[in-house]
């Protein structure tokens, strides 16, 4: 199924024809109305003009996080505040938010965006989107909403939490189409569970999950236990916020909405750009957006692009699941650690719950990794040898995927704490 079947299915050169048409629009404008990125420019002695073909977008200078928030909070801004209907912001917990704006213009764009991914889902005008992503300053709620109703569906705007009243609503509006973390959706799985919820039951059909790395692991727990179709969505306020990209029924990798996005690949080491089918860091530069524009933006996740042909007909790069974030990654005695690693150790392992914790200590000169784990409730048991020999095997498999030692502590079900946003899984104790 098709939202917009002209531009999803686009020949790649005509593509790449609106990409370099849009990106010297987009190039004009922040020129000559964002005065960060005039001087960004001529410090590298670069004018839009100068962007003769795609490639020559690496001439262009890097956009980094602290650039935003030093800007705060409307000076990267392109156009008047008049023309912004719309702002929204990060959720960093320390310091001055990174603030986006919207045109009516980028509002549009973002809801057809949606739409387009919903639409690749199976969803429509008759279903009941259940939308359990956080409202007000983060992108995912109100992104999601309106997409949701440009395509006719009804929207359950519950937001996030107050998990009894979401499955109480599951089933009372009977939702078809789930929204929110893929964390959040575990913990719902687990509490219809345990009040003796049967999804088969209910019409519920797919998930779209977000806003945090999963695994493919995890895709397959969701599946089971929801009784559903569990899709990846990809997206970040700074670019847009949901629906830079979306997974097809293919499942073969997400689809970057090339149309209104320029993505690359780059060696987060030395900022140089790295081919189709290598994992590196995503940078995006916006298109089309009006208010809020970017230019090369160092997103710091890690993936991978592929533009070999999808079956579903799209003809849209790819990109990869998010493996993990080069800022988040912690280094462990000088091995570089993702937490969703963990997460497919624990996914595979069987005996233990995807809830884990690691805790980052440094014990004198070394850091000390210890990874908090919850057994299953069939696994659980007070027999210390047993417990003792599920930990040394989980603890052989942990240091042989991850190439390090760390301690495991095995913790009965339900002790750590559930998120009803994007789940947290690390403490780092070296910071405080």
């Amino acid at each position: 199924m098709y939202w917009d079947r002209e531009f999803e299915t686009m020949p790649r050169e005509k593509i790449r024809e609106l990409q370099l048409e849009r990106l010297r629009a987009t190039l004009g404008r922040v020129y000559n109305n964002v005065p960060f990125y005039k001087k960004a420019m001529d410090e590298r002695g670069i004018r839009p003009s100068d962007i003769k073909a795609l490639d020559d977008v690496r001439k262009l200078p890097f956009t980094v996080k602290k650039d935003l928030r030093d800007n705060y909070p409307f000076g990267l801004f392109a156009v008047p505040m008049d023309d912004v209907v719309r702002v929204h912001a990060s959720s960093g917990t320390t310091g001055k938010p990174i603030v986006v704006g919207y045109t009516q213009n980028d509002i549009n764009t973002w809801a057809g965006l949606i739409a387009r991914a919903l639409t690749m889902v199976g969803a429509g005008k008759g279903d009941v989107v259940q939308n359990g992503y956080g409202y007000g300053l983060f992108t995912g709620g109100m992104g999601v909403h309106y997409g949701a109703e440009k395509i006719g569906a009804t929207v359950v705007p519950i937001s996030g939490g107050n998990t009894g009243r979401q499955l109480m609503l599951m089933q009372d509006f009977s939702s078809t189409v789930l929204t929110c973390t893929p964390s959040y959706a575990l913990y719902l799985a687990e509490e219809g569970e345990n009040a003796g919820l049967d999804f088969k039951k209910l019409p519920l059909k797919a998930g779209v999950f977000g806003a945090e790395p999963w695994s493919e692991r995890m895709r397959r727990q969701l599946e089971d236990k929801l009784s559903i179709k569990a899709y990846d969505i990809y997206g970040l306020s700074e670019v847009l916020g949901p629906g830079v990209s979306m997974e097809c029924p293919a499942q073969e990798g997400m689809h970057i909405f090339e149309d209104h996005f320029l993505a690359e690949i780059i060696d987060p080491e030395s900022g140089e750009p790295l081919p189709f089918g290598q994992q590196g860091e995503l940078v995006f530069t916006s298109l089309t957006k009006e208010a809020f524009p970017v230019i090369r933006y160092r997103t710091r996740d890690i993936t991978m692009l592929s533009e070999e042909p999808c079956s579903c007909g799209r003809t849209h790069v790819r990109m990869r699941r998010v493996t993990g974030r080069t800022d988040d990654m912690l280094i462990i005695r000088g091995v570089n650690v993702f937490p969703s690693q963990v997460e497919s150790i624990l996914l595979e392992f069987g005996e233990t719950e995807p809830h884990y914790l690691l805790v980052v200590d440094r014990k004198g000169n070394l850091d000390d990794l210890e990874i908090w784990v919850e057994l299953s409730e069939k696994w659980f048991s007070d027999k210390v040898r047993q417990l003792e020999e599920v930990e040394g095997r989980l603890k052989e498999r942990i240091a042989s995927v991850l190439g390090i030692s760390a301690r495991v502590k095995l913790v009965e079900p339900r002790t750590i704490p559930r998120s009803e946003g994007k789940a947290k899984r690390v403490v780092d104790k070296r910071e405080l």
